[in-house]
């Protein structure tokens, strides 16, 4: 399939300073994503030769998440999404575009970059590393928090998607994890981390005040189209005031202000029964460059045994109109 549009693609600048850790992660693999990140023309190489006309970038977790000191968070942001548009966007009109880095330690601030972001650079939305870290990598400020709110209106008014993107439990959660560090990231700690903070997003009755929020996960939906019928049937069984104030059935906010992507995923099983879940129209193509292959992923989308309607819809269309894309 030609004109595929992926939007979980990472990249990142040689200025930002390290931020979390991969010691899990196999060395000689990490440095080859190291080099990746911060290069464009081969990216633009495997885009060509896997049939992908834009990416839509982001800067790789933890990000500006991981930024304990609010006021550099704020710096580092604009500076971060003037590099990649002048560095990635401006070379390459044609084929990139940008989510908004963003320093929810600061949540007015956020709505503030996200607007500059999006009306002066023409960037398509924001992609958040999850909870945001303040003060020390011990406190964590999830985006359903009454102070986060504010930067939620701003996101509605603009009308652009929000990618909620996984990163690494906080060290406190990670006792489970001792001895077996190599489930910590997307491996298993990524996926169970983001799926919760996305059912907080929908308990919060978040999407109750701000309809037209769109939230996009990757991953497949991090397990959710899976496990979430589960969850709404026990909350039918569980004091109300222990889930949240929200106004509807977890699974219609999944239907409805969300969107998931294929991002690391190319298994026919699971595609199938996100959209038996969701529908095709809730879903899109994307990769997990560099941490994936597009080769790999490619060509397993285009040899899917799905309708080519449906290979079209995830592949580009959705994500056209979703972004008001050409």
């Amino acid at each position: 399939m030609r004109g595929k549009i992926v939007l979980e693609e990472h990249w990142e600048s040689p200025d930002f300073p390290a931020t979390g850790s991969h010691d899990f992660t196999d060395t000689d693999y990490f440095a080859k994503v190291q080099q990746r990140l911060q290069e464009y023309e081969k990216r633009i190489e495997d885009m060509d030769k896997n049939g992908i006309q834009t990416s839509i970038l982001s800067l790789t977790q933890p990000g500006i998440e991981g930024v304990t000191d609010p006021q550099k968070a704020i710096e580092l942001a604009r500076q971060m999404n003037d590099h990649v548009s002048q560095y990635f966007i401006a070379k390459h009109p044609d084929r990139f575009q940008a989510f908004a880095a963003l320093p929810l330690q600061d949540p007015k601030a956020a709505a503030k970059e996200l607007k500059r972001a999006v009306q002066d650079l023409g960037f398509v939305g924001a992609l958040i590393n999850g909870y945001s870290n303040i003060g020390d990598e011990n406190r964590a400020q999830y985006l359903d928090e009454p102070q986060v709110w504010p930067f939620w209106e701003e996101v509605e008014k603009l009308g652009v998607p929000v990618y909620l993107h996984p990163r690494i439990p906080l060290p406190h959660q990670q006792r489970i994890y001792q001895g077996y560090e190599g489930l910590l990231g997307s491996a298993w700690g990524f996926g169970v981390e983001t799926a919760t903070h996305a059912l907080r997003l929908m308990l919060s009755g978040l999407f109750d005040r701000y309809p037209n929020l769109t939230i996009i996960l990757g991953h497949l939906g991090e397990g959710l189209p899976f496990t979430l019928p589960r969850v709404e049937h026990r909350l039918r069984h569980q004091r109300p005031e222990t889930h949240g104030n929200h106004q509807k059935p977890v699974t219609e906010y999944l239907r409805q202000n969300f969107y998931l992507t294929t991002s690391g995923v190319f298994r026919t099983q699971a595609l199938i029964d996100t959209i038996l879940e969701v529908g095709s129209d809730r879903i899109l193509f994307s990769v997990d460059y560099p941490y994936e292959s597009m080769e790999e992923i490619s060509s397993w989308f285009d040899q899917c045994p799905i309708s080519e309607t449906d290979r079209q819809k995830i592949g580009r269309k959705n994500a056209a109109q979703l972004f008001n894309s050409k």
